[in-house]
C-alpha cells in the first residue's frame, strides 16, 4: 500500500468515526446494544436531487437511563427549512424522556411530548422560521418493547420471519380531509401534483407550520410492539425511500445483509437506482 493510499485509509477512518462518508452529500454511523451483542444499528443519509440543502435529520443512539437501556431511533424530514428537523433531533427525545410518566405509560407520555414540542416550535417561530418536519421515532425498552410514534409520512416497518409489517401511519391529506376541512382549511388535488393541505403542504400532520397550524395536528399515532425471537429487523426511513419500494421490498432487500449500516446504505442505493429524486435518510435496527 502506498503512502498516499494509507492516508486515504485514515482518512476514511477519521470521516466514519464522526458520521460522515467519503461519497458526495452522504452521511452515515452505527452503534450496538449493551444488553444484547446481537441487536445493532446503522443509518445512511443522502442528499436528494433538489436544489435545496439536505432537510433529513436522524438520530440513532443506545443510551442507559435509571438501570435500563433505551435504543433512540428517529427520521426527522424536513420542508422548507432544516432548522425544524435539526430542533427535533435537539429536542424531541430530552422531551419524551422528561414526562414523569414515561416508564409507567410511555404511549400517553409521548403524546405530551409530541404536543409539548410543537408548542414550543410554534412560540419560537421568529427565531426557528416558518419550515415545518415530520418525525417517525422508534423507541427500543431493554431489548424487549418498542414504541414507534409518527406525524407525517415518514415511516416505520418492522420485520418478523421475513414479513413486512407497517407500525406508522402515512399521515397524507386525502386520507385526512374530512379532520382538515372541519379546522377550515381544504385539500387540493391538482393534475399531476400529489394532494396537498390548503394547496402547499403535502402531509396532514406535521411539527411547525406556524401559517397551516389551524388546519394541521401535530397529534402522533402510537404502537408498541413485542420484540420476539421471530423479530429480524426494523426499518425507519423518509419517504424517500418509501415513494420508490413498497414496505416488503426494502425489507426483502437487505435480509441477506447482516451488518445495519451496510443494510441502511444498500436501501439508499436502490432507492437512488430506482429514481427517488428526494433526500432519502434510512436507519435500520437488526436483531
Amino acid at each position: 500500500m502506498t503512502g498516499k493510499e494509507i492516508l486515504h485509509k485514515m482518512k476514511e477512518k477519521v470521516q466514519e468515526k464522526v458520521g460522515l462518508n467519503p461519497s458526495n452529500n452522504a452521511e452515515s454511523g452505527k452503534g450496538k446494544s449493551k444488553m444484547s451483542k446481537n441487536i445493532t444499528h446503522g443509518y445512511h443519509l443522502v442528499k436528494g436531487k433538489t436544489n435545496h440543502p439536505m432537510e433529513d435529520y436522524v438520530f440513532a443512539e443506545f443510551k442507559q437511563v435509571n438501570g435500563s437501556e433505551l435504543g433512540l431511533f428517529a427520521i426527522f424530514d424536513g420542508h422548507l427549512s432544516h432548522v425544524i428537523p435539526d430542533y427535533l433531533k435537539a429536542n424531541l427525545f430530552n422531551n419524551i424522556l422528561n414526562e414523569p410518566d414515561f416508564w409507567t405509560e410511555p404511549e400517553n407520555a409521548i403524546r405530551k411530548a409530541y404536543r409539548l414540542t410543537d408548542t414550543n416550535i410554534l412560540e419560537q417561530a421568529i427565531d426557528l422560521g416558518k419550515g415545518g418536519s415530520t418525525a417517525v421515532t422508534a423507541i427500543l425498552i431493554n431489548c424487549q418493547k418498542l414504541v414507534i410514534a409518527n406525524v407525517g409520512d415518514s415511516r416505520a416497518v418492522i420485520s418478523k420471519n421475513g414479513v413486512a409489517k407497517q407500525l406508522s401511519v402515512d399521515h397524507e391529506p386525502a386520507s385526512e380531509r374530512e379532520s382538515i376541512e372541519n379546522r377550515g382549511g381544504f385539500v387540493s388535488n391538482f393534475p399531476g401534483d400529489v394532494a396537498r393541505v390548503d394547496g402547499q403542504l403535502a402531509v396532514a400532520r406535521a411539527f411547525g407550520d406556524k401559517s397551516l397550524k389551524k388546519h394541521l395536528t401535530s397529534e402522533p399515532d402510537v404502537s408498541i410492539e413485542t420484540i420476539d425471537d421471530d423479530t429480524d429487523l426494523i426499518i425507519l426511513a423518509s419517504d424517500g425511500l418509501w415513494k420508490v419500494m413498497s414496505n416488503q421490498e426494502a425489507v426483502d432487500a437487505i435480509k441477506g445483509i447482516k451488518d445495519a449500516r451496510s443494510a441502511a446504505k444498500h436501501l439508499t442505493e436502490e432507492a437512488v437506482k430506482r429514481n427517488s429524486k428526494d433526500d432519502i435518510s434510512i436507519i435500520v435496527v437488526k436483531f
